[in-house]
């Protein structure tokens, strides 16, 4: 599962059809507060209701346990419907046509949860007994001008550096030597580069989204006014900091032969390939990598192989990156009792039902008072410790999520400038958020 936003023309139609053709005229003001509801017995029966939960072609089978449990529970029925690719660009078209389900995947960040218009179309979930539940990370996603429209059911994605082993002792690099800042990070690298037959860093310039997380890691230090005035349109990407981070990547590390030598065609798959055989020293992704090495290799082969750490740009903090797979909304669709079923389903999810599907899906806890599984691999339970005081990439920050990846590309490829990609990034941005009706634009 990838990190890709859309194309920004794809996201400008999509919020101009959101806009005018997906609100629901029998699912009552817009505006109305329809949290509050009674709270329902997650296990009540609820023989002959069905209903639908749109998901991605790549994530049809995630829900799967939940929902076999659920129906055994309650008599209901929940049918998936899985939406081709690419999954943020159909989902408003098809919301736009008049169609919608009752559940969906939906990823919870601020950039991405306003292109299903949540005022008009989705069922508010402010004071659901799971809300309370949630770790810190995780309550501050699916929120949206003070009101909750997602329920969190996975930890988002961390970004971390994960490293070989072999390759770090080969190095002399001891867990007393992880970096601290971006800066010592780099210098790391060269360590590797120097004392090693490896490669510092492996870049997937082929698959081009991965470029984006070395930019983002630098992004770390702004602070909360800085998104703010971003948002507002007071600040823009074309700011020195943006720049300085991208010309940081492109002179410090490519262009100081960190980076393996085809890194302008390298693959997320030969990031998992290099890194497991030696060939690089570290890969700096999201937890996609992580799930990649564990559909190849035991937890054992893992955890003797490969080590992970969280860093941003000037401390050893590791980042957040929500995706589709974290959330789950539920719709307005004028049907009072599939509205009700999807507020109980999603208390069953996370209620009596959330120790076995973690369980089942092999994959970190959202709430703090259910333990996450056993026999995940040291790189897994060190971002699961990390999460609490992690830092959220700009997806989680930004109103829009710019396809950085695409200007990053231009640039490896020598057809953009450093400042020409924030010029990029930022032409992009405006032009979505003015799309969206956003204040400032």
């Amino acid at each position: 599962m990838n990190r890709r936003v859309l194309p920004a023309l794809a996201l400008i139609c999509a919020a101009g059809l959101a806009a005018t053709a997906c609100s629901d005229p029998t699912a009552g003001d817009a505006g109305s507060d329809d949290a509050g509801q009674t709270a329902v017995n997650p296990t009540e029966r609820l023989d002959g209701v069905k209903l639908t939960m749109w998901t991605a072609q790549n994530t049809v089978d995630a829900p799967k346990q939940v929902i076999d449990a659920f129906e055994k529970a309650t008599g209901a029925e929940v049918d998936t419907q899985a939406i081709p690719d690419l999954y943020e660009q159909n989902v408003p078209t098809k919301l736009a046509s008049g169609d919608r389900p009752d559940l969906m995947f939906w990823q919870p960040s601020i950039s991405t949860l306003p292109f299903v218009q949540p005022r008009q179309n989705l069922l508010t979930l402010d004071g659901e007994p799971w809300v309370s539940k949630l770790g810190d990370t995780e309550k501050s996603l699916g929120v949206i001008d003070g009101k909750r429209y997602a329920a969190i059911v996975t930890s988002p994605a961390m970004l971390g550096v994960y490293y070989n082993k072999d390759v770090f002792q080969q190095a002399g690099i001891a867990e007393k030597d992880f970096p601290h800042s971006y800066d010592e990070l780099l210098a790391l690298g060269h360590k590797v580069a120097d004392k090693t037959e490896a490669a510092a860093f492996y870049e997937a310039g082929g698959d081009k989204w991965p470029l984006q997380w070395q930019m983002q890691v630098q992004l770390t230090d702004l602070d909360r006014q800085w998104w703010a005035d971003l948002n507002a349109g007071r600040k823009k990407w074309t700011d020195p900091v943006v720049v300085g981070a991208i010309k940081k990547y492109k002179d410090k590390l490519l262009g100081a032969g960190l980076a393996q030598k085809n890194y302008r065609t390298g693959t997320f798959t030969g990031q998992a390939d290099a890194l497991w055989k030696g060939e690089a020293g570290m890969v700096l992704n999201v937890t996609s990598f992580q799930s990649q090495l564990q559909a190849k290799y035991s937890t054992a082969e893992i955890d003797k192989k490969i080590g992970w750490f969280p860093v941003a740009n000037s401390s050893a903090t590791g980042l957040y990156s929500p995706d589709q797979t974290n959330g789950v909304v539920a719709f307005k669709t004028g049907d009072e009792k599939r509205q009700n079923a999807a507020r109980q389903f999603l208390a069953f999810w996370l209620g009596p039902d959330y120790p076995d599907y973690i369980k089942a899906m092999k994959i970190p806890s959202v709430q703090p008072s259910v333990p996450t599984p056993g026999g995940l691999p040291e790189t897994s339970k060190a971002q699961v410790a990390a999460l609490p005081k992690a830092i959220g990439v700009f997806q989680a920050k930004a109103i829009v999520a710019p396809d950085t990846h695409l200007y990053l590309a231009d640039m490896i490829f020598g057809k953009k400038s450093p400042q020409q990609v924030a010029q990029a990034i930022q032409d992009q941005f405006a032009q979505v958020a003015k799309a969206q009706g956003a204040p400032g634009f």
